[in-house]
């Protein structure tokens, strides 16, 4: 029996702290979708520039650069960990930048992934480049990829389409990076804005649907995740996160900020209007997963 951190209290929403592989190994429940947000090992020491100052953007031990070979073996570890957890028609999203994304690409080609597409996140409100020696760094990359080579996977071409004013999205995602309004609860080192993950979640499940975030973080994807009608597992190692993650999940209890946050992501055309969006069926059987 695994042992929750936490548990939301409709059971949509579930942290657990352990090493992702290790704790995976403990069960064999198999998700719909999986977002991951691996280290990207870039923090050598380099300087940054946030709300107008100058500051190093190293995020912690996790993320300190490694050789060609120690990341390959990490993204081979954590990476086939999770496809063990998947459904056949599962799909897989990780986020990087050209620090990490190309090891991951060739370990998911190793495993017999399927690559669907390669997201270009070109940030509308990127920090300027403080040496004025390279182009501003504007854009992370988000694999999208399935587990199994010829099993269908879902896409709700639909659904991007009409959000995209009724033409096909591109793979090219003009998003902004993280708000103001989306660290109520702290701040993360390496938070994705709800916008980014509202998007790939629309676009690959449908309501009702587990997924797992095996680097928990600040629990972006849960929050995106509950707020439209889908169940999340998500795994993280530090105490910090944990708790900054609880916190978030407990202040969409309020009515009010998750209906606040539905707008906002309905004004920037990420979803539909509040209103046209499902909730989770609490009668479905979630005592089958093996952590509630």
């Amino acid at each position: 029996m695994i042992t929750a951190y936490y548990k939301s209290p409709n059971h949509d929403f579930t942290l657990v702290q352990g090493d992702c592989v290790k704790t995976l190994s403990e069960f064999k429940f198999e998700f719909d979708m999986i977002f991951a947000d691996p280290p990207y090992f870039l923090s050598g020491g380099g300087i940054s520039c946030q709300s107008g100052q100058v500051v190093c953007v190293n995020k912690g031990n996790w993320d300190k650069p490694t050789t060609p070979e120690e990341m390959d073996a990490f993204n081979l570890k954590w990476l086939s960990a999770c496809r063990d957890h998947m459904k056949d028609n599962a799909t897989i999203w990780i986020s990087g930048t050209h620090h990490n994304i190309f090891s991951v690409q060739q370990q998911l080609l190793k495993l017999g992934f399927k690559i669907l597409n390669v997201i270009t996140w070109a940030k509308t409100n990127p920090p300027p480049n403080i040496s004025c020696r390279y182009f501003t760094y504007s854009t992370e990359f988000i694999i999208w990829a399935r587990k199994s080579q010829k099993v269908a996977h879902y896409y709700n071409y639909d659904l991007m389409k009409q959000l995209n004013g009724d033409k096909q999205m591109t793979d090219v995602w003009q998003l902004p990076a993280i708000g103001r309004w989306e660290k109520s609860c702290g701040k993360h080192p390496t938070q994705k804005p709800l916008g980014v993950l509202a998007r790939l979640i629309q676009a690959s499940t449908q309501p009702g649907a587990w997924i797992l975030d095996p680097f928990n973080g600040s629990a972006t994807t849960g929050i995106a995740a509950n707020l439209l009608g889908r169940k999340y597992l998500g795994l993280e190692i530090e105490n910090e996160f944990l708790s900054m993650s609880k916190a978030r999940r407990e202040e969409i209890e309020n009515i009010n900020i998750r209906g606040d946050y539905l707008e906002r992501l309905a004004k920037a055309k990420i979803i539909l209007p509040p209103d046209n969006f499902f909730v989770a069926d609490e009668t479905d059987n979630d005592y089958n997963v093996p952590w509630l």
